[in-house]
């Protein structure tokens, strides 16, 4: 009896496996489908992200904010209670997005809460949303679930949103994977924008990104050019 009740759950457990692994279907980002959104990266706030090297966050998030610009993305910037210990947003970040609308929250904690948040996000038409922000299992989970459950996908930049610790992090990455949200890292996020090396933007505009804000990749680059330029990888 012990047997057969055994076997019924692995066999259940096959069925659902075979099930997802049949239901799934790869969306790729869409440059021309997306929206970025820069959410809560605000100085004061900046103080709880312990799970990052302060300096490698602030590259993360400078870096999170200047994507929208390197694919023309529509662009929402947003605070909560900036008047106040949370602080206002860097202003790398307002110079980049002069024009981009900019909602400052007084008291709602999930931006989707905030009716002209929700009516700017709506307003841009996108149904793919590129998310990040401060804290991850708050300004970052709260929203994102938010949005899958209005109907928008949701890729939420991982390497960007910060939060008290590493198990804090992990813990709010799982709630979102579990509603469906997509946690990729900034890296990913800007190569699945741009597919192909040969697209505009390309190598010509993702190279020197990747050259300021991901060291490895842009020496890496600058190694290849120095190989073409002194002819031992002439060529290719």
């Amino acid at each position: 009896m012990q047997f057969n009740a055994s076997f019924t759950r692995l066999a259940l457990a096959l069925l659902s496996f075979a099930a997802l692994a049949t239901a799934f279907k790869y969306e790729r980002i869409d440059k021309n489908n997306s929206v970025l959104l820069v959410v809560d990266h605000q100085e004061g706030l900046f103080q709880l992200a312990r799970d990052f090297h302060p300096v490698e966050f602030k590259n993360n998030i400078l870096a999170h904010a200047e994507l929208a610009k390197v694919f023309n993305l529509p662009t929402i910037l947003t605070t909560s209670a900036e008047h106040g210990p949370n602080g206002p947003l860097p202003q790398e970040i307002i110079d980049m997005h002069p024009s981009a609308p900019f909602i400052k929250r007084n008291g709602e904690v999930n931006a989707w809460d905030n009716p002209d948040f929700r009516k700017a996000v709506q307003a841009t038409g996108k149904k793919q949303v590129i998310l990040a922000g401060i804290t991850t299992d708050v300004c970052t989970t709260f929203l994102a679930l938010s949005l899958v459950d209005a109907g928008y996908t949701v890729f939420a930049n991982s390497d960007a949103s910060g939060t008290f610790d590493v198990k804090t992090a992990e813990d709010a990455n799982d709630r979102m994977r579990g509603a469906g949200v997509q946690l990729l890292s900034m890296f990913a996020v800007a190569l699945e924008l741009m597919r192909d090396w040969r697209n505009t933007p390309g190598a010509p505009e993702l190279l020197p990104f990747f050259d300021k804000y991901l060291p490895e990749y842009g020496l890496l680059a600058r190694a290849h050019d120095a190989a073409v330029n002194n002819g031992t990888l002439s060529g290719l």
